[in-house]
């Protein structure tokens, strides 16, 4: 049988387990409520996504899916929390789906082990049911993000895209909806290699630069806690803002960004 969830008040079970979060200046049982009734979907289900995930769960969102087409290696083990040495092998998805709801059996968490493309995306993210409250970008490489970058702005869909490398982490939430701008217009795209017929992009990522564990541990739950108070609080704390986190000399700024106007995504019509 299915688990359904009853969006329009708090179990008994949930006042007691989030009753440190609701006593806080801010966050009252509406709060509580807004999150407990939100859908998320999380591309990626390694580094940040763990720590992201768990954090959101713990807290009481209601609905979680993750998208990952990958499986658990050992060197995920390093900083990947929701796994653990038996799960090697499995589905980083499904393996995480499973762990969450046993951190919290109140809420759903639903894995899916696939790629997401433009072309799947209307399928993965179940938008038959509806737009999905917030996607959480997760993933380690640019030509991913673009993807979903795409696909956040052709649905309309917020967006909060979270990177980690090395000692440094950027984080972002883009809101498609108000024609702010979005991740291409700080970033820009994939360019393209004639010679070499390829895409060409920053392509560093965790398997080939190396992170350490504490980096996405801090940028998975900084993603969670910009989640926490867009979706609780109907808040976004980095409207036109881009935070670069450096571990190494832990220093952490806000820079400032604007739409761009000729953008090929967020100004051009799907």
């Amino acid at each position: 049988m299915s688990k359904i969830i009853d969006t329009e008040m708090l179990l008994d079970a949930e006042l007691l387990r989030y009753a440190r979060q609701i006593l806080l200046d801010g966050w009252d049982i509406d709060a509580q409520l807004r999150l407990k009734s939100s859908r998320i979907v999380m591309i990626g289900a390694g580094g940040l996504g763990c720590p992201a995930s768990e954090t959101l769960v713990r807290a009481g969102l209601g609905y979680v899916h993750l998208i990952d087409d990958d499986v658990i290696e050992a060197s995920n083990l390093q900083r990947q929390t929701l796994f653990l040495p038996e799960d090697i092998g499995k589905p980083k998805a499904l393996t995480a789906a499973q762990m969450l709801e046993r951190i919290n059996p109140l809420i759903i968490a639903r894995g899916t082990v696939a790629r997401l493309s433009e072309d799947n995306a209307y399928e993965l993210l179940d938008m038959a049911s509806g737009k999905p409250n917030l996607l959480l970008d997760c993933t380690d490489n640019f030509a991913t993000r673009d993807i979903i970058n795409r696909i956040s702005v052709r649905y309309q869909i917020p967006l909060l895209s979270a990177s980690a490398i090395a000692m440094q982490g950027q984080l972002a939430l883009f809101e498609p909806h108000l024609n702010t701008g979005c991740y291409h217009c700080v970033f820009g795209s994939v360019t393209v290699d004639a010679e070499a017929d390829d895409t060409v992009a920053d392509e560093r990522t965790c398997a080939n630069s190396g992170v350490l564990a504490s980096t996405t541990a801090i940028m998975g739950n900084l993603q969670a806690n910009a989640a926490l108070q867009y979706l609780g609080l109907t808040k976004n704390p980095l409207t036109n803002k881009l935070l670069i986190w450096d571990g190494s000399q832990m220093q952490q700024r806000l820079m400032g960004y604007r739409k761009d106007t000729e953008c090929p995504i967020c100004s051009a019509s799907y």
